[in-house]
Order: C-alpha cells, then sequence, then structure tokens
C-alpha cells in the first residue's frame, strides 16, 4: 500500500494499475484502487463510467487508449516531486515510441500515504 514518497506510491500505483488494465480488467470498479487514488477522484470516476461519461476517449490514468505492457514496464521515469505542504506534483514517461505518454500526476499526504488526486496529459492543452 502507501510508501513514504510521492513516487514510491505513483510507482505502486502504476505497477498495480497497468497489468490490471492490460488483461482488459477495469480498475476503477476494484476497491483496491482507494489505497492509491482519492476517494472523491475514484468515486466521480466510477459515476461518470457508470453513466459513460468518462472524459475523453482515453483512460484516465495513463492518457492513452492503447499501451504494451512490456514496453511500459521497462520504460518508466518517476521524476522527483515538486511538493508544498502536504501536496505534491510529478512528471511521469510511460513507454516509448507510438505508446509513450508523459503525464502529470497530483497527489496529497493522506494519514502518511500519497494518494492521486488528479492525472493531466501534457499533450493536451485543456
Amino acid at each position: 500500500m502507501g510508501a513514504p514518497t510521492p513516487e514510491a506510491d505513483v510507482k505502486a500505483f502504476y505497477a498495480w494499475y497497468v497489468p490490471l488494465t492490460a488483461q482488459l480488467k477495469n480498475p476503477l470498479i476494484d476497491d483496491h484502487i482507494y489505497a492509491y487514488v482519492e476517494k472523491k477522484t475514484i468515486d466521480a470516476l466510477r459515476d461518470d463510467y457508470k453513466h459513460d461519461k468518462l472524459p475523453g476517449d482515453t483512460d484516465y490514468f495513463t492518457k492513452v487508449q492503447d499501451f504494451d505492457e512490456k514496453d511500459w514496464a521497462s520504460h518508466v521515469v518517476i521524476r522527483p516531486p515538486i511538493t508544498l505542504d502536504n501536496v505534491a506534483v510529478i512528471l511521469a514517461t510511460f513507454g516509448s515510441g507510438a505508446t509513450k505518454s508523459n503525464i502529470v500526476i497530483f497527489l496529497r499526504q493522506q494519514g502518511g500515504t500519497w494518494k492521486i488526486m488528479k492525472v493531466e496529459d501534457t499533450d493536451d492543452p485543456f
């Protein structure tokens, strides 16, 4: 579950999330996701999923439609966070080539664990 640094918690989340997604399972409906992501974020995403209103045409946490699990497992760069009080921002790159994804991950510290609040794509201007 939670680790003492934002980087470690991001790595733990994606180590859990990417294989499940690659198996075509939906991690959003797995309650274990609450160990990594803020409750209000998951609750909002689950509500959007239930009503077929998930934003965009890509996965919320990866910002891609498809990816090569082996490529992503061997090409992960989690940069050191910028922190301000109990909030951290991490820039991360997953994969290489066509399935490469650069994302910005916002986390908040809660009870010794860093939980993901929001994920943004660096290529999306909105």
